[in-house]
C-alpha cells in the first residue's frame, strides 16, 4: 500500500473526493493500522465523505463525533486519514486490554478512557497534551451508541469542551451514518457487509465557542457549550440525512432515572 501515489486510482474506485497535501508521518504502529482498515473498508464498503476542507490540515483539535455503532470508529478513522491527520481516538480501557487489538492501538497511540476509577483524568490530561502538541484528538461525547430511538445524538460529556477551552482548539462537529448496518449494535452481533453499504461523512465548520471564552470554566458552563456541540453534531447528521434533527436530544441519564422511577414503583 502506498501514501499518496494511488489516491487518485482510488478514488476513481470508490467514489470519494481526496484531499491533497502531504501525509503525515504514521509511524509503524498506526501504519499498520492504515494497512489493515483501509483496504478492507475500500473492498466491503463505499465511502461518501465530504466537508474534508474542514479539518485544520496542521495544529492541535479536537473532532466530535456521533456514535451509531461499533463499526463507526474505522470509518471515522479512515475519514480523518484522508484529511492528512493522524486521528488519536479516547476510546474504553476494555479494548486496550485485549491480547493483539490492545496492544496495536495503545501502541497506534489511541487514548484509553478509564471510567469510575482513579485514573479516569489520566485521558483527560493525555488528550489535552496530545493537542498542545498539535495533534488531532477525537472525542466521543455521548460515551456510548446512542439510545435514541431514532439514532440522533444524545447529550454530552462535558470532556471535549473542557479541552477546547482550556487549550484554545477549534472543535470540529464530524457526523456519520451507514456504520450501523454494517454492524447494528443493539440488534444482535451480526456483521453484514453485503451488499456493500455506503459510509456517510461529513465534518462541518468549527463550533462558535466564541461566547464561553474568558469566562470561568464551571460545570454549569462545560454543559452549555457541550450542548452547543452536540447539537452542532446533530445538525450534520440532518444534511446527511436529510432530515431536520429533533430540537432537544436524548437524555440518556434522564431516562435511566424514568426507568429506575418506574421499577420502584412497580417493585412497592
Amino acid at each position: 500500500m502506498t501514501d499518496g501515489s494511488d489516491d487518485d486510482q482510488e478514488a476513481a474506485v470508490s467514489g470519494r473526493s481526496t484531499t491533497r497535501g502531504p501525509r503525515p508521518r504514521r509511524g509503524f504502529w498506526f501504519g499498520l493500522v492504515v494497512a489493515i482498515v483501509k483496504p478492507f473498508l475500500l473492498i466491503w464498503t463505499k465511502q461518501d465523505f465530504c466537508g474534508q476542507q474542514n479539518v485544520p490540515r496542521t495544529g492541535g483539535m479536537v473532532f466530535v463525533t456521533n456514535h451509531i455503532s461499533h463499526f463507526d470508529p474505522f470509518v471515522l478513522g479512515l475519514y480523518v486519514w484522508e484529511c492528512r491527520r493522524i486521528p488519536r481516538l479516547l476510546g474504553k480501557a476494555s479494548l486496550f486490554k485485549l491480547p493483539i487489538a490492545g496492544r496495536i492501538i495503545t501502541s497506534a497511540g489511541q487514548i484509553p478512557v478509564y471510567r469510575d476509577s482513579a485514573e479516569a483524568a489520566d485521558a483527560f490530561r493525555a488528550a489535552v497534551a496530545a493537542v498542545e502538541q498539535g495533534e488531532c484528538v477525537g472525542v466521543y461525547p455521548e460515551g456510548t451508541i446512542t439510545r435514541d430511538p431514532d439514532g440522533w445524538p444524545m447529550t454530552g460529556k462535558t470532556g471535549a469542551a473542557r479541552i477546547a477551552l482550556m487549550t484554545g482548539c477549534p472543535v470540529i462537529p464530524i457526523a456519520n451514518w451507514g456504520a450501523q448496518e454494517v454492524f447494528a449494535s443493539y440488534g444482535g452481533l451480526k456483521i453484514r457487509l453485503l451488499p456493500r453499504k455506503t459510509m456517510r461523512v461529513i465534518a462541518g465548520e468549527p463550533v462558535d465557542l466564541s461566547a464561553f471564552e474568558g469566562r470561568p470554566i464551571t460545570n454549569e458552563l462545560l454543559h452549555e457549550a457541550t450542548e452547543v456541540i452536540m447539537h452542532r453534531v446533530a445538525d450534520e447528521l440532518g444534511v446527511l440525512r436529510g432530515e431536520t434533527p429533533p430540537k432537544e436530544l436524548f437524555d440518556l441519564r434522564k431516562e435511566r432515572a424514568v426507568e429506575n422511577n418506574r421499577e420502584d414503583e412497580e417493585t412497592r
